[in-house]
């Protein structure tokens, strides 16, 4: 049951980093062309949500990890 659940939230997790959408290029990766010269930009209405939600996957994944070793 844990598994199926890991891997699961592991899946979801993975679509929602994919979705997140930060400096696109390789200009972004050396620092090079950009918004402004400051690495923080406010987030706002679905960059927001999938931030969080990004954010709620790992701590389930990480949760759902330790309990898998616990329990075996």
């Amino acid at each position: 049951m844990l598994v199926t659940a890991e891997i699961i939230v592991s899946l979801v997790l993975i679509v929602l980093i994919l979705l997140q959408e930060r400096s696109a290029g390789a200009s972004g990766v050396f620092g090079g062309g950009g918004g402004g010269g400051t690495p923080y930009q406010t987030r706002r209405g679905l960059e927001k949500g999938t931030y969080w939600a990004t954010i709620i996957a790992t701590i389930l994944l990480v949760v759902l990890a330790v309990a898998n070793l616990i329990i075996r």
